[in-house]
């Protein structure tokens, strides 16, 4: 409405003279009358002129107004690949292009991980549900040895525990993700937490006849006891699953100045550069051949985890020669 005004106002400040010297230069005022035509001739001009500019103009100004409208529209209709044009001679209509790009930029990022998120999970739990399908028709058979009752039954218990562990995990890494502060925080040993942690997985490293090389300082950490234990059991978990029988682990736990520095090593099968770079992403597998024994959620959890407690984990690893993950807790 201030861009109109000011338009007609223009046209106004500009005829005006325009009149005045029209009325001046001309015998109009004779007989003692009014020249009221000229100025109304004058005046209609000026507003028909105003108003001609301000549809130009407006239309100019309300072009990428309507642009974004149609953009926005699009967004809302679940279309996520478009893009604005951001070279505009309006700085704030280039920088608001910018941002509604990288908005859109990141609905893609979401829904391509929603979209991934979704068939994962899907995979993930059609596996074992088929084993499990699959077994239980094969106990219906009244010829079956005993030998292969218990097999099918084993067979049957261990896909049950595989989706018992998977549900547990996406509930865990859910939860995780929708919180910002760990709580129900207290003091313990870590040493001590780590020492279990070791014994816990006994049933792992004892028959493959592994060599633990373990040093640990004594340190006191304020932190969630349950969710610590969490980080250690996947990563001795995965040092374990993938060293070879007569392999070796390391495990050195060090204060430092500022954070507390948990190393935990093996001469394993190691990582190819590619694998290494998505660990840490959900579902992600490197070795498809031993999918079965994970359901690549472990790696995720155990960053969400430490990220949660201000820390930091790095992960050097090279194919054939074993992996070295460092764990870094801040001291509170």
């Amino acid at each position: 409405m201030s861009l109109v005004f000011l338009i007609i106002l223009s046209s106004l400040l500009i005829m005006a003279p325009l009149a005045f010297l029209y009325i001046h230069f001309t015998n109009t005022t004779q007989h003692g009358r009014v020249p009221f035509s000229p100025i109304l001739v004058i005046v209609l001009l000026s507003l028909a002129i105003g108003s001609i500019i301000t549809i130009m103009v407006g239309k100019k100004i309300l072009s990428p107004i309507t642009i974004f409208s149609n953009a926005a529209k699009e967004i809302a209709k679940g279309n996520f690949e478009i893009e604005l044009n951001e070279s505009h001679r309006i700085n704030e209509i280039s920088e608001m292009a910018h941002h509604f790009n990288i908005m859109a930029q990141e609905l893609r990022s979401i829904e391509t991980l929603r979209n991934d998120f979704v068939v994962n999970v899907s995979h993930e739990f059609k596996t074992p549900i088929a084993s499990i399908e699959g077994y239980a028709t094969l106990l219906q058979d009244k010829t079956l040895t005993e030998e292969e009752h218990d097999e099918y039954t084993e067979m049957i218990i261990g896909s049950a525990r595989q989706l018992s562990m998977l549900s547990g995990n996406i509930l865990k890494i859910s939860k995780l993700e929708n919180q910002e502060v760990i709580s129900e925080k207290k003091e313990y040993r870590l040493d001590e937490q780590l020492r279990q942690a070791i014994l816990l997985l006994e049933t792992l490293w004892e028959p493959k006849q592994m060599t633990l090389n373990i040093e640990l300082e004594k340190v006191h950490y304020y932190g969630n006891e349950e969710l610590m234990m969490q980080v250690w059991l996947n990563l001795l978990g995965n040092a374990i699953k993938f060293t070879q029988e007569g392999g070796e682990i390391s495990v050195n736990l060090v204060p430092q100045q500022d954070y507390i520095s948990i190393i935990i090593s093996d001469n394993g099968i190691g990582m190819e550069k590619g694998v290494r770079k998505h660990i840490f992403e959900k579902f992600y597998q490197g070795d498809r051949a031993r999918s079965g024994e994970g359901n690549g959620l472990g790696l995720s959890l155990v960053r969400r985890i430490i990220n949660l407690c201000g820390g930091t984990i790095e992960v050097e690893s090279e194919f054939g020669l074993g992996s070295t993950f460092t764990v870094k807790l801040p001291i509170d």
